[in-house]
């Protein structure tokens, strides 16, 4: 995985748009320095982004008995949830969280409110 790359996982219950973190993350490299876990990097993290829900690609089951004309087609359709790889970050590295801009304030209005 890299950053602003997008995954299918199995269904998670997260809203869309909120942030969902991965906390069991098995090798990370980074150019030439790779790091694997025994079996997980302790304190690693993956932070990704919901884009909501999504249905995979149908698979076809067909029941069939010869002799008897006895044939039936059923199909499933597995939901996944989308993520969007924002960060990652190796052990011991703190997770900054990003500087939230300062909010517009409206024609006229001044810092006492008034």
């Amino acid at each position: 995985m890299s950053p602003g790359q997008i995954i299918d996982v199995e269904r998670l219950s997260v809203a869309e748009g909120s942030s969902v973190e991965l906390d069991k993350v098995l090798c990370i490299a980074d150019g030439d320095k790779v790091t694997s876990g025994t079996p997980i990097i302790e304190g690693a993290k993956v932070i990704a982004t919901s884009q909501g829900e999504k249905k995979g690609d149908k698979v076809v089951v067909l029941r069939y008995k010869s002799k008897v004309r006895y044939s039936i087609k059923t199909g499933h359709r597995q939901v996944h949830t989308r993520l969007v790889i924002d960060r990652i970050a190796g052990p011991g590295a703190a997770l900054e969280e990003p500087a939230k801009k300062p909010s517009r304030r409206r024609k006229g209005a001044t810092k006492d409110g008034t």
